[in-house]
């Protein structure tokens, strides 16, 4: 038995009035319940209780001793309670980091209902794609576009991405019209983006069928960021392939124009939450349901194989 069960027991022993009484109350035994306390008293070098064959009573030290443990336990009590409802209850401050391109297009603009399901809470996030230590920078969780790296973190897809290949109808209208196939596509028509802890082009794959082709983009822009890459597709530069999600506006709008529609078959890329333990807080848990809401062919499409390399 450890001091804070010992502690337990005398308190307990005060507040029944009798060994018996507490015994019960503990599912002890007497003698368990009077060892408890004898070894209390030893190891604190004093005597806490008067005993009689009729009555306990505090002694003086006793009576300081048993206000102080009384206090000790109901803070304990309450830390304890503290825990539990934060099991269950979304509430203090949930610290984020994801790629600013998914932050801004999909998921800060909903962010506003999930504090109103979760008044509690408040929500800080980071804008980055680079590689965290989520432990030594005070991050809960992680979103994370494509294959996931090698990780001791716990790692929940929550969606899927799918990806296009476009430029502008001035730049299409240059170079003779639109590509029928891949290999009509130059290099250096396309756009390169890149991992800013990698410096190197990300390779453009395309499927149809049993057919594939590979493109390593060499175009004079190349850019870490998709905003960036797409306005300058905008602009005539050449060809960019990225995630619809970013340039739906400007597909819409007529700045932008789909090519190769046909050759994406397989273009998907997992949107997933990492974060580092395996019984995550109510608040880490409540933004996994709210983010997986926001994809509704998560369930379905978190069956599919996804890409070894992201777009």
């Amino acid at each position: 038995m450890d001091r804070y069960e010992e502690m337990l027991t005398f308190v307990q022993v005060v507040e029944s009035h009798s060994f018996v009484a507490a015994a019960e109350v503990l599912g002890m035994s007497q003698s368990g319940v009077s060892k408890a306390v004898s070894r209390l008293e030893e190891s604190l070098g004093v005597r806490l209780l008067n005993r009689t064959t009729r009555r306990l009573s505090l002694t003086e030290q006793g009576g300081s001793f048993y206000d102080r443990c009384n206090e000790a336990l109901q803070h304990l009590t309450q830390a304890q309670n503290e825990v539990e409802k934060s099991r269950s209850v979304a509430r203090g401050t949930l610290s984020l980091n994801m790629p600013s391109s998914l932050g801004c297009k999909i998921i800060v603009p909903a962010l506003p209902r999930f504090i109103e399901q979760h008044p509690e809470l408040s929500v800080k996030i980071s804008m980055s794609d680079r590689t965290l230590d989520l432990v030594q920078e005070g991050i809960d969780a992680v979103l994370q576009i494509g294959t996931l790296r090698n990780s001791s973190l716990v790692a929940r897809c929550v969606g899927h991405l799918h990806g296009v290949t476009c430029a502008s109808p001035d730049f299409i209208e240059r170079i003779g019209g639109k590509p029928r196939t891949p290999a009509d596509l130059k290099p250096e028509q396309c756009i390169a983006m890149f991992r800013p802890d990698r410096r190197q082009p990300r390779e453009w794959m395309f499927r149809r069928g049993n057919e594939a082709h590979t493109i390593v983009p060499c175009a004079p822009l190349s850019f870490s960021d998709p905003e960036s890459a797409v306005a300058a597709a905008v602009g005539g530069a050449g060809f960019v392939r990225t995630l619809d999600f970013t340039v739906e506006a400007q597909i819409a709008a007529g700045l932008l124009q789909p090519v190769l529609e046909d050759w994406n078959e397989g273009a998907s890329w997992p949107v997933s939450i990492l974060y580092p333990h395996r019984q995550p807080a109510a608040k880490i848990r409540a933004f996994v349901e709210f983010v997986t809401s926001l994809f509704p062919s998560a369930a379905v499409r978190a069956r599919a194989q996804c890409f070894a390399r992201g777009p």
